[in-house]
């Protein structure tokens, strides 16, 4: 899978191009984007009539961007978190709250609100041990309630750049 990783306002339509020449030409076996909005989806899917295999993009629960999940899920886009685990600030009451509820860590509450809403989540760590625990997330499942609550943190915070002030 080839991804145009940023939106980069002089480049990302004819990016976008390139990579479904690509593709049709049976050079790649998938495209995606990274770290695209709304309009940007549109822009490309209205130039090409190409509808990307994923969107990478940041989520998580303080980043929850609940249109463009509605809007990748109206287009079959597979929504793929990057930073999913906050860069590891899981120190809030209502992850402590649902890990004590479930006999597991924020970490793992987070990663499973994840799955539940659909999204591929890749979790950056180079421990072995939590590796092995973010990976341990199939034996339970959060409710509705719970779902909801997480969704509460939403602050549209940002960790890393936003898509629409890229400079690169």
């Amino acid at each position: 899978m080839y991804l145009v990783h940023w939106a980069v306002p002089a480049t990302y339509r004819e990016t976008w191009k390139a990579l479904v020449h690509l593709y049709k030409e049976g050079f790649v076996r998938a495209i995606g984007v990274s770290n695209f909005q709304i309009h940007h989806l549109n822009h490309i899917i209205e130039d090409t009539g190409f509808i990307p295999a994923v969107n990478q993009v940041e989520y998580h629960p303080e980043l929850a961007q609940k249109e463009l999940l509605a809007f990748t899920r109206e287009h079959h886009i597979q929504l793929e978190a990057w930073s999913p685990l906050m860069q590891g600030k899981l120190d809030h009451p209502v992850l402590a709250e649902l890990a004590a509820k479930h006999g597991k860590s924020p970490a793992q509450i987070v990663l499973r609100w994840d799955i539940q809403n659909g999204v591929v989540t890749i979790p950056k760590s180079v421990t072995e041990q939590r590796i092995r625990d973010n990976a341990n997330i199939f034996d339970f499942e959060l409710s509705a309630e719970d779902v909801a609550l997480i969704d509460t943190l939403n602050e549209n915070k940002r960790i890393g750049p936003n898509p629409d002030n890229v400079t690169f």
